[in-house]
């Protein structure tokens, strides 16, 4: 019998590139989004790369009494990677309350579930981020896994260490279970087959689809955040990870917790190790592209942290993973997948 993994969230960016690594990997999946910052014709996506349709329910994991009716249907469910979570920095510092309810209800219901369902065994890898990391001091620059927490610039940040916590309490009471913390930086690109990508509803909160829909004239320019913080060009400086690789450290993730040596609780931060700031990745993308991008510099936005990027070396040694695609090739294809939704249109 083949291993099936839930993922929630399937259909938001990360969710779909990472249903698509699982299935090349051998892996069966049953997916579930509510479609509140994505749409259905993801599924499509999906299924053009892979050759068929996915197992898919359409549910809000923040309902418990819907979230159960896939674990009805789907009663061989092993694994959960979850995803469904609001997740924009600038809107939970605006609307706080949104960021609570939504991103703890959801994880509470799907551990709930998993005890209630799977049993022995039962393992998921959470969405988590670098923002639980706060503003690293320098010394602990490059950030690595025992970096100590600063207080979160944003409820969303908050709202990671929160469920980090949770998780963590519940792996020391609950022995069947086992979880993995994925602590993202910024991912970015697209699937290379332009199938799908980034798709944000309404204003892009995330700065390369600003980029993409700026040169493809959709936006008048892009707003630089600040010019002033203490960064080589005084822009924010982020660690930007390849979706696609990012989506690959997810099944190796799923692999490791099958291994009967992996910790009941383990933490990996996924980044390429190098710092880019947003003027270096307006520059890398006009090189790659050949477009023209207008922008302006704004004033600082609440909740943004000066300077992050990761020490992925625990993920690289344990995982067996690194990301390793050239930022040209990962903005050129968030080019394309622009491209693809322009003649869509």
């Amino acid at each position: 019998m083949k291993h099936r993994v839930l993922v929630t969230g399937g259909t938001g960016y990360i969710g779909s590139h990472t249903i698509v690594e699982l299935v090349n990997a051998g892996f069966d999946v049953v997916a579930v989004d509510n479609f509140s910052n994505s749409g259905p014709d993801v599924l499509e996506g999906i299924a053009g790369i892979i050759g068929r349709k996915i197992d898919f329910m359409e549910l809000d994991c923040a309902d418990r009494s819907s979230f159960s009716k896939v674990f009805m249907k789907y009663p061989d469910i092993a694994s959960a990677i979850h995803f469904a979570a609001s997740k924009a920095v600038g809107e939970s510092v605006g609307n706080p309350l949104k960021y609570y309810m939504n991103n703890l209800q959801s994880l509470l219901n799907l551990v709930s579930l998993m005890r209630e369902y799977c049993g022995e065994g039962a393992s998921i890898v959470f969405s988590s981020s670098c923002t639980v990391y706060g503003q690293p001091s320098p010394e602990n620059l490059p950030v690595s896994e025992n970096a100590p927490l600063q207080p979160a610039e944003s409820p969303y940040g908050r709202t990671k260490q929160m469920c980090e916590d949770i998780l963590r309490d519940c792996v020391k009471a609950y022995p069947e279970l086992k979880v993995t913390a994925l602590r993202y930086f910024n991912p970015i690109g697209a699937h290379p087959s332009a199938l799908i990508g980034e798709l944000p509803v309404g204003i892009p909160q995330n700065l390369v689809p600003y980029i993409t829909q700026t040169a493809a004239g959709i936006r008048k320019c892009l707003s630089v955040f600040g010019d002033d913080y203490d960064t080589p060009d005084g822009s924010c400086i982020r660690d930007y990870i390849y979706v696609v690789d990012l989506a690959k450290a997810h099944v190796q993730a799923v692999r490791r917790m099958l291994e009967a040596d992996s910790e009941a609780f383990e933490v990996f931060n996924l980044g390429t190790g190098r710092g880019v700031s947003v003027l270096e990745l307006v520059n890398v993308f006009r090189e790659a592209t050949g477009m023209d991008l207008p922008y302006v510099i704004s004033s600082r936005r609440e909740g943004d942290i000066e300077k992050v990027w990761a020490d992925p070396s625990k993920a690289n040694r344990v995982l067996g993973w690194s990301a390793d695609t050239p930022l040209d090739k990962v903005l050129l294809s968030a080019w394309n997948w622009q491209k693809r939704l322009l003649e869509k249109k």
